[in-house]
């Protein structure tokens, strides 16, 4: 459990003071007028802009009760929280704590992030490109643009999702919500996911499976899953070879999840074919990549999550769970040092 309890009655006398930390650009994006009045409600609070660690920021740190961290914050440590930490809550706009501070600080403060609101548009995405990739849209397009009189009377097999078996592999929020559109396309449903609770599936109609029956049953896989030590490359030459000829690979989780140069070695044979809108540890992809000129790939710029609506959502969170921790209530999303193994 966090480090922190939550405030004594005393304390709520008090207003807390509250210090976001969030770049020119970010700070509008993640923070509306309505946001900021009911943080303003609750707290008096003031912004840096700091992106790494200086004496000026630990100065901030040292005279605030609380943190709203954003994309843009530097990585907090134990040591930037002083001596003796006045600090007592961290709200962070976002699902990865874990590459936002070090995991001491979790038993110094309550830490909580924001996940919730990023499920639902990264299933969109996820669903939008599976949709790309089985009707061939992309095919399509760059054929019409370059002159080509498509004879649309020849049918093809295999352009529709009704009837295919779609994997996902991992089963956290993102994987859920993505579950939850799949119904009406009737597809047959399999997770593979470790950590797989039964309560999870309640209403779904789905299959749990072990990641290689997935990967050799399905002709669609989406990757939902964080990003640790477990699963990095989970995807490696040896798992991808178990996927049938002219399936495809979706990637809405993290780059790391997939060996790239396997992945490069199927998708340059034209085996199968991929919708990424992650590529890290190459993330942008430079200029000239390759994965940029091959024909059965379709990229993004890991937008799947950057709407302005979402990234609102999380700070209103932020707020939420600030508010919450000072009123003397539990806040929403509390992160354990249990729950770190599991996160990116």
């Amino acid at each position: 459990m966090p480090g922190a309890a939550s405030p004594a009655p005393a304390d709520r006398q008090a207003t807390p003071k509250v210090l976001i930390l969030a770049s020119d650009a970010l700070f509008p994006h993640f923070f509306s007028e309505a946001t900021l009045e009911r943080l303003s409600a609750v707290a008096d609070w003031r912004r840096s802009t700091e992106r790494v660690d200086t004496l000026r920021l630990r100065r901030l740190i040292v005279d605030a009760d609380a943190l709203i961290t954003t994309w843009h914050s530097p990585f907090i440590t134990v040591p930037m929280l002083g001596r003796t930490p006045r600090v007592r809550v961290i709200a962070h706009c976002g699902g990865e704590v874990k590459s936002r501070m070090e995991e001491n600080v979790i038993d110094l403060v309550t830490v909580t992030n924001a996940p919730d609101p990023m499920a639902a548009p990264v299933a969109e995405m996820a669903l939008a490109m599976m949709l790309s990739l089985v009707r061939r849209l992309p095919d399509y397009d760059r054929r019409m643009r370059a002159g080509e009189m498509v004879d649309n009377r020849r049918a093809t097999e295999g352009e529709t999702l009704a009837g295919r078996k779609v994997g996902i592999i991992g089963f956290g929020r993102i994987g859920r919500a993505l579950a939850r559109l799949l119904p009406p396309l009737k597809v047959e449903l399999l997770v593979a996911d470790p950590y797989f609770s039964m309560e999870y599936a309640a209403g779904l109609c789905m299959r749990r499976v072990d990641l290689e029956e997935l990967l050799r049953s399905c002709s669609v896989v989406v990757l939902a899953a964080g990003l640790t030590e477990r699963t990095t490359g989970l995807l490696d030459a040896r798992h991808l070879k178990l996927m049938p000829d002219g399936a495809y690979v979706i990637n809405v989780a993290r780059g790391g999840l997939v060996d790239m140069e396997a992945l490069m070695a199927e998708l340059r044979s034209g085996r199968i074919g991929a919708a990424l809108d992650v590529t890290d540890p190459l993330e942008p992809l430079p200029e000239g990549h390759e994965l940029r000129h091959l024909p059965n790939v379709i990229l993004t710029p890991h937008v799947a999550a950057g709407g302005v609506e979402v990234r609102r959502a999380m700070g209103a969170a932020a707020v939420e769970a600030v508010a919450a921790f000072f009123s003397g209530q539990t806040p929403a999303n509390i992160v354990t040092r249990e729950m770190l193994s599991r996160m990116t």
